[in-house]
């Protein structure tokens, strides 16, 4: 019990920092995409969609720093949230003090 309670304290310190980042990556790289391939926009005039997608205006390391952050973000809310999810879901019955198992 004490991991599901440290995956959810981390879980939830963790999650308004990696939010932000997390949505204007998943914004942009829509927008980007359904202007590109359905409206017809050229690459040149949805550049800027991908440079602000990929961090691109942090400079060449900083571009680095964001998409690493930004990929272990996304793992760990993925691993913290599955963790509480599972312990939420039980996949066997739960026997209490005084039933048998049989």
């Amino acid at each position: 019990m004490k991991i599901l309670f440290n995956s959810r304290k981390f879980h939830k310190t963790l999650a308004p920092w990696v939010f932000l980042p997390l949505f204007i990556s998943s914004i942009t790289g829509l927008v980007y995409r359904v202007s590109k391939d359905l409206l017809g926009y050229s690459r040149e005039q949805v550049h800027w969609l991908m440079s602000l997608h990929e961090g691109e205006w942090l400079g060449e390391n900083g571009e680095l720093i964001y998409v690493i952050l930004n990929s272990l973000g996304v793992l760990w809310m993925l691993v913290t949230g599955f963790q509480m999810f599972s312990k939420t879901i039980s996949f066997t019955k739960k026997v209490t003090k005084g039933e048998s198992k049989g």
